[in-house]
């Protein structure tokens, strides 16, 4: 299991940031170049069919050594890290938790905490790669990679052991949205997959939120102050009016479980322009719905008011819950719990209160859940991966394929 550990901390040191103002696939050239790391690593290992496109996705094949009629499945993982921390110069570091803080960076007097992240008491006694304090980690999902590069070496090494066709893909620009736009369903050719993307040990997700953006332009008109009396139209302030619409209890910090949500993430603007970008979210496709319609409703009371000034929303659809395609083909589900419990992982089905690639891909014809990698505060300074988590990830895996072979 040493590889594992060597092949995540290798693939951390390259900086794989996705960059939403671009429109290239990759977004940036750190996913080509960690994209045709692993290419070579497959290669070496004996992997076949190793690909990398020219939009940065990598796909490969483990071919089947059974003689049975075995489905293919597939497993997935994305190559870059969010935009939300740095990712350059990532300087990992695997300490034992005894309980104590964690000294992340004794020259800034960063620690990592149990006070402020509870969940790092469920790992005392374990060893945990850690940040320094300055960057993410890059578990998400890194981990995820090297756990199927480990899985793939496993098998490659072991030819008795008997499992049928295994697909491999590893996508570019998930933490954008972009990770399932490009990749070719057909030509992957599994019958199902599951995406390595989850977090703590245990996790495996099936539920997902609907999702969509909301764009809310707001034009009126400015006037000096001085002699504004029934002529300034402050787009600023209708901005404010029409936030004061939304249910405040509606957000994400009071929602949880399969709480919906509006969340208000930027807010710009002057006299003359304002304008509001949101997201909007919800795990009942319904009520979905009517999220997207109230939002359309206040633009309505808004405008009857200031009939003078100009109001636009627009609402795009991102992605929507998975469960609809999984519940047909549960047998998916079955075998990664089946899985777990041969491992002595208890398995936590919960649903994300956000979305995968597995949510795009089922809804393209490619059945996709997701499981756990192991990482715990993604997109943050303070992300950490407990070790024994990523190698009970790997054994997953690899049962999986066991089980499926059977």
């Amino acid at each position: 299991m040493d590889s594992l550990i060597n092949r995540f901390l290798r693939y951390v040191s390259v900086k794989t940031t996705s960059d939403e103002t671009q429109t290239k696939s990759p977004t940036t050239e750190g996913q080509f170049a960690l994209a045709n790391m692993l290419k070579d690593e497959l290669k070496a290992l004996g992997a076949e069919d190793v690909i990398v496109d020219n939009n940065g996705y990598l796909t490969a094949t483990i071919p089947a050594n059974t003689t049975k009629s075995v489905p293919t499945i597939g497993f997935i993982a994305h190559l870059d890290t969010s935009p939300d921390a740095s990712g350059e110069n990532i300087k990992p570091k695997c300490v034992l938790f005894d309980g104590n803080d964690i000294l992340l960076n004794e020259e800034k007097n960063i620690y990592l905490s149990a006070a402020q992240f509870p969940e790092l008491n469920r790992y005392k006694g374990q060893e945990l790669i850690v940040t320094d304090g300055t960057t993410l980690l890059g578990a998400d999902d890194k981990a995820g990679v090297a756990e199927i590069m480990t899985m793939a070496e496993y098998f490659l090494s072991n030819p008795t052991e008997q499992h049928g066709k295994i697909r491999i893909a590893f996508t570019p620009d998930e933490e954008i949205g972009g990770g399932a736009d490009l990749l070719n369903i057909e030509n992957f050719g599994a019958d199902w997959a599951y995406t390595i993307d989850g977090g703590e040990i245990g996790e495996l997700e099936y539920e997902n939120f609907n999702a969509a953006s909301a764009e809310l332009s707001i034009y009126g008109r400015g006037i000096h102050p001085g002699y504004a009396k029934d002529k300034m139209i402050n787009a600023s302030r209708v901005a404010c009016e029409y936030m004061s619409l939304l249910p405040s209890e509606e957000i994400p910090e009071k929602t949880e479980g399969y709480e919906g949500f509006y969340h208000l993430i930027s807010i710009e603007g002057g006299v003359e322009e304002a304008k509001l970008k949101f997201i909007i979210r919800d795990h009942d496709w319904n009520s979905f719905q009517k999220r997207k319609e109230m939002m359309k409703q206040m633009v309505d009371v808004i405008s009857v008011k200031y009939e003078e000034a100009k109001i636009e929303l627009v609402i795009k659809d991102q992605y929507r819950n998975m469960i609809e395609k999984i519940k047909p083909v549960m047998h998916v589900i079955d075998i990664a719990k089946k899985a777990m419990q041969e491992c002595d992982v208890t398995p936590i089905v919960r649903p994300i209160r956000g979305g995968t690639d597995g949510a795009n891909l089922s809804f393209k014809g490619l059945p996709c859940p997701n499981l756990f990698a192991g990482g715990v505060n993604f997109h943050g300074c303070y992300e950490f991966v407990p070790i024994p988590s990523m190698r009970k990830a790997v054994d997953v895996l690899v049962t999986i394929c066991k089980l499926t072979a059977e």
